[in-house]
């Protein structure tokens, strides 16, 4: 649901005579974007568990979301093109399925060796892994809501306003749910969980005209996996 509140915005913003009366609608905006972008945030700080230390777990989120809203900008710039190939909306919808199924049902820790040259090696191909997992991942999650945007409105430098104050509040709300994902067991999981029902969502609203599920359906859903995440807490030893 990342960027979703900029969608309901553009209508208000196109029709703003100042930017004054932009700035008077940020704290609702950023607000909103805090909310919405909660499923985004934790399956990114998922993403990140295998990283050894919260230090390099916040770099890849730097890093990764920062390249994602460079993915976001171009996409927006070039929607009238890029948009028109149902491939990409595709692509990003398997991908996610894809992301969830690795991930939940056929993960497996590599095991680092004794050898610090290789352990370096492993450590840093797997920061950079998770880095171009967390960029791809946050593009995947934000066509959606790109799509709708310059369905909504030509105005593409508040497109681009309205991503880039959803990438601050997703990096916000990403660093705290690092810190959630080491008190309950079951929110990693949920994060995936997540990251399943958009990618269905996002195949579903590519591959059908007729919408089988209102996409309040999906938010509920998601809203409920983040109740059972949220269900269990880690057992302290």
């Amino acid at each position: 649901m990342d960027s979703a509140a900029i969608n309901s915005f553009i209508p208000t913003l196109d029709q703003v005579d100042s930017w004054y009366e932009i700035f008077t609608l940020l704290p609702i905006l950023i607000a909103l974007e805090l909310l919405l972008s909660a499923d985004n945030a934790v399956a990114l700080a998922s993403l990140t568990k295998s990283l050894d230390s919260s230090d390099l777990r916040s770099r890849a989120l730097n890093i990764g979301i920062t390249i994602s809203l460079l993915f976001r900008i171009i996409l927006i710039i070039l929607s009238n093109v890029l948009l028109k190939f149902i491939f990409i909306r595709v692509f990003a919808g398997l991908y996610l399925l894809y992301l969830f199924f690795s991930n939940v049902f056929f993960n497996s820790d590599i095991e680092t060796t004794e050898n610090g040259t290789d352990n370096n090696n492993k450590n840093n191909f797997r920061f950079l892994r998770v880095v171009a997992l967390l960029s791809i991942t946050d593009f995947a999650f934000s066509i959606d809501s790109i799509t709708t945007a310059v369905a909504i409105s030509d105005q593409y430098i508040l497109i681009i306003f309205g991503a880039v104050i959803g990438v601050l509040a997703l990096r916000f709300t990403s660093g705290i749910f690092l810190k959630l994902l080491d008190i309950f067991s079951r929110l990693e999981t949920a994060g995936y969980v997540a990251i399943l029902i958009v990618g269905i969502k996002l195949l579903l609203n590519t591959l059908i005209k007729e919408s089988i599920l209102p996409d309040y359906y999906f938010y509920f859903l998601i809203l409920f996996a983040f109740i059972w995440g949220f269900s269990k807490k880690e057992s302290k030893t």
